[in-house]
């Protein structure tokens, strides 16, 4: 049940449009309250990657507004967009990750922009490898990882500077059901820690039977919340 207090994030009568006629998000109306895991569902195409990609500006909606934290994003400027982000972890479907780079460099990049001591950093970034399993292959090359573990690798680079907002857009689609159960874990312990879960997945087992709410997206309109 949403609270009463201000919800952390917050879209009104959200559309996104692209070429030929494309109408991926249609007046979607959605409140999601500090503190929040929930699950967005829908089958391919429904328009969930595109509601993920607004709410971090990698894209901006055709109309409506949006509001992360009081903010409205339609008066950020190209410049502003980077501190927006700071508070966003986002867990890429396709990964986004420097493949030439070791695991341990990918995670630790957030860390590095923001000033983060190497002591500190070297620490944090340890800790968050080992968690998602990674931790006898810290210094391997991204391009040397199985599907499965490049994917893992981006879920702790999301997660390693411990944004209030953390955005999944299908985390555990190239994992087995025990990865799987493990990077659900690692979300409900964010989460557990003050973190506003938006988990977007097709997966119906991973909330079937789950107290966490559930928004069912087709065609571009929230069918259930």
């Amino acid at each position: 049940m949403i609270g009463t207090e201000q919800p952390i994030i917050e879209l009104k009568k959200v559309s996104k449009r692209y070429a030929r006629d494309i109408l991926a998000l249609d007046e979607v109306d959605l409140k999601i309250s500090k503190g929040e895991f929930v699950f967005l569902t829908g089958p391919s195409g429904a328009g969930k990657s595109t509601l993920l990609k607004l709410l971090y500006l990698a894209e901006r909606p055709t109309s409506g507004s949006i509001n992360i934290e009081g903010l409205d994003l339609s008066g950020l400027s190209r410049s502003q967009i980077p501190q927006l982000r700071r508070k966003i972890g986002v867990i890429f479907q396709d990964f986004k990750l420097l493949h030439n780079r070791s695991v341990f460099e990918n995670v630790a990049l957030s860390l590095e922009v923001l000033g983060f001591k190497r002591e500190q950093l070297t620490k944090r970034v340890k800790q968050v490898i080992e968690g998602v399993g990674l931790g006898d292959k810290l210094y391997r090359k991204v391009i040397q990882l199985s599907g499965g573990e490049q994917q893992r690798v981006a879920i702790a680079r999301a997660v390693v500077n411990r944004p209030p907002i953390i955005l999944a857009d299908e985390p555990t689609g190239n994992l087995d059901r025990k990865r799987t159960r493990e990077v659900v874990a690692l979300m409900d312990e964010l989460n557990a820690r003050g973190a506003t879960i938006v988990f977007a997945t097709h997966d119906e087992t991973l909330f079937r039977n789950t107290h966490r709410r559930v928004i069912l997206l087709e065609n571009g309109k929230i069918k259930e919340d």
